[in-house]
């Protein structure tokens, strides 16, 4: 695919949190997603990166996902996935689970809130 093929794809802006593994940099960073696409993703707050290094982006729904760095600029990088994903996972809501904290998680039921125990 050439460079005004990949402008082509349909990207969604966002904000977004999500952690960036780099090869060859030790640790984690946290970026910030400026916009996401099936191909790839820009993030923001980027340090240590050069282009053509393997990536790995944890996002929300999605889990880690391997790409390559495609540009740097200011910051910001470019990150090309090596298989297409679901932008749209990554934007649908957290699952309420066990591990949910309590200040996420939605109110409880009317009919439960009677069961509760005034103190």
């Amino acid at each position: 695919m050439s460079n005004s093929d990949d402008r082509q794809i349909g990207r969604d802006s966002m904000f977004l949190l999500a952690d960036l593994r780099i090869d060859g940099v030790p640790g984690e960073q946290r970026v910030r997603v400026r916009n996401l696409s099936s191909s790839g993703v820009m993030a923001e707050g980027v340090e240590c990166a050069m282009r053509g290094q393997v990536a790995w982006v944890n996002l929300r729904n999605l889990g880690w996902t391997k790409g390559a760095i495609a540009w740097v600029r200011n910051g910001r990088c470019g990150i090309t996935f090596d298989a297409a994903i679901d932008p749209r996972m990554a934007r649908s809501p957290l699952a309420v689970g066990e591990g949910t904290p309590r200040f996420v998680r939605p109110p409880l039921p009317q009919d439960e809130v009677a069961l509760l125990r005034k103190i």
